[in-house]
């Protein structure tokens, strides 16, 4: 009984031993396997971007989510916006407006080196990698999702055979409220209330700009 107390002990001790050594990153690690899903199920809105890195389309062509090994983007139409009375330059600073595109935009620390084959699920592996606190899961959705930060993100199924909405673009429509814009008439953009987690582990609803598909091709 004794031995095996002890090594039910030196498990958990290991585990802590290994979460607090970041080691144990499920979320970081299982993203990847899902991201790795859903590029090959859904490789018709898969492209390189003309700047560099790859990029994931939605199916209406008025949003796409940009990764490279330099920055992670979120690009979307602005007619939509602007149509609703947005006024762009009253927009925070993070946003970029040009050529009707409205985009937004996270550099990436380029800590090192990378010399294995760039691939686009070798990309995110290295957007998990140089910026972690960036990858999250939503378990509301059952997503696993990248943080454009302010509340902006892109989402997709951790499980694509279960959920119905594969990919989510989503805003904090505060910044585009504040710009003019009325939340409910935007076309093409859900405006709804999604439960998250707080900084303290409590889910809260917050208000959001979405768009979400079912892409997957079987």
């Amino acid at each position: 009984m004794k031995r095996v107390l002890y090594v039910v002990t030196v498990f958990v001790v290991l585990v802590f031993f290994a979460i607090s050594c970041g080691k144990l990153d499920v979320v970081g690690t299982d993203s990847i396997r899902s991201f790795g899903e859903l590029l090959q199920n859904a490789p018709q809105l898969v492209s390189e971007d003309e700047n560099g890195g790859w990029s994931i389309h939605a199916p209406d062509d008025t949003a796409r989510f940009i990764w490279s090994l330099n920055d992670i983007v979120l690009e979307f139409d602005a007619a939509p916006f602007i149509d609703a009375g947005l006024d762009p330059d009253k927009l925070p600073d993070y946003f970029t407006w040009y050529d009707g595109t409205l985009t937004i935009g996270t550099k990436l620390e380029n800590k090192e080196t990378y010399n294995e084959e760039i691939t686009p699920l070798a990309a995110y592996e290295y957007i998990v990698k140089q910026k972690r606190s960036a990858i999250g899961y939503h378990a509301a959705m059952d997503h696993y999702g990248v943080s454009l930060e302010n509340g902006n993100l892109f989402e997709w199924a951790k499980d694509l055979n279960t959920n119905d909405k594969d990919i989510v673009f989503a805003l904090d429509p505060e910044p585009f409220i504040r710009a003019g814009v009325d939340p409910n008439n935007i076309e093409g953009w859900l405006f709804d209330k999604v439960l998250v987690d707080d900084k303290n582990g409590r889910m809260i609803q917050v208000d959001k700009f979405l768009k979400p598909f079912n892409v997957i091709i079987y």
